[in-house]
């Protein structure tokens, strides 16, 4: 099968978006392999034509969960490919609910800068994680698709949260669960993510759902507002939230793409 994809770098997250037609049911192992070939590649995502006229595409991830850099990505390869140097586009987007509003602009030929109007966490709340016979209790972030638990740096080992990570995805029922290492005092984030359906964890250079969960978190301790500038492994995102009654009310992410060339790849 020849697969023709882009790739990405959206705040050092570097993504494939993959413009060839491949089923649903062969997607996560597609994107295992493009993965093998693609070593610098942190996650894949589809483009398929959208079911809401109003979208310009949709972007099916390989675990079926949200990316909101991902997302970005889509965008700027869409705008690009489009002719369209600036403006607003909607996109259907896997762990989604409704369609997504990303407002950009392509600033030079590869370089797209773009907002986010982010999925709504479905709950905020605390959750016991088990270990044997240890318990570690995390706040807990809940979108739909992704779920991020809060870790404060002492709170686990690199060399743990590896080791347990996959069996606290199943144990919250999530296709995809980040454990975001959360320091503020330094403004950083450092995510591990993994997706359920390729069984992949990895320490991704930025997160923009686990972003967006980190401030929707804030918001709710400030019970107003919250927003952040997070320096991440391998770049920096931003993102606001507004709270009232309980829940978070709006979500913005803001970040860039840099696209690092289109290819095609063989794949049995």
């Amino acid at each position: 099968m020849k697969i023709s994809y882009t790739k990405i770098d959206p705040s050092g997250n570097i993504t494939l978006i993959v413009d060839s037609f491949v089923p649903r049911e062969e997607q996560s192992r597609i994107a295992s392999l493009l993965m093998e070939h693609e070593p610098e590649a942190e996650q894949v995502g589809f483009l398929e034509a959208p079911e809401d006229t109003c979208c310009a595409v949709r972007l099916q991830m390989m675990g079926g969960e949200f990316c909101g850099n991902a997302t970005l990505s889509a965008a700027s390869v869409v705008m690009q490919s489009i002719g369209l140097d600036s403006g607003d586009i909607l996109i259907e987007v896997s762990g989604a609910p409704e369609p997504v509003k990303v407002s950009g602009c392509v600033l030079t030929p590869g370089i797209f800068e773009g907002r986010v109007v982010m999925p709504l966490p479905e709950s905020i709340s605390e959750c016991s994680f088990l270990d044997g016979f240890d318990c570690c209790t995390l706040p807990l972030v809940r979108f739909p698709g992704i779920c991020h638990a809060i870790v404060t740096p002492d709170a686990l080992t690199r060399e743990k949260a590896e080791r347990v990570i996959g069996a606290w995805c199943r144990q919250i029922k999530a296709e995809a669960l980040g454990l975001m290492f959360y320091d503020k005092e330094k403004s950083r984030l450092t995510p591990l993510v993994y997706v359920e359906s390729t069984g992949t964890a990895v320490w991704e250079g930025s997160c923009a759902s686990g972003t967006a969960a980190v401030v929707s978190y804030l918001a709710e301790l400030d019970g107003e507002y919250a927003s952040v500038r997070l320096a991440e492994p391998h770049g920096k995102l931003s993102a606001a939230a507004t709270y009232s009654g309980s829940q978070v009310r709006s979500l913005s992410l803001s970040g860039s793409a840099i696209t690092q060339g289109k290819f095609t790849a063989l794949i049995s």
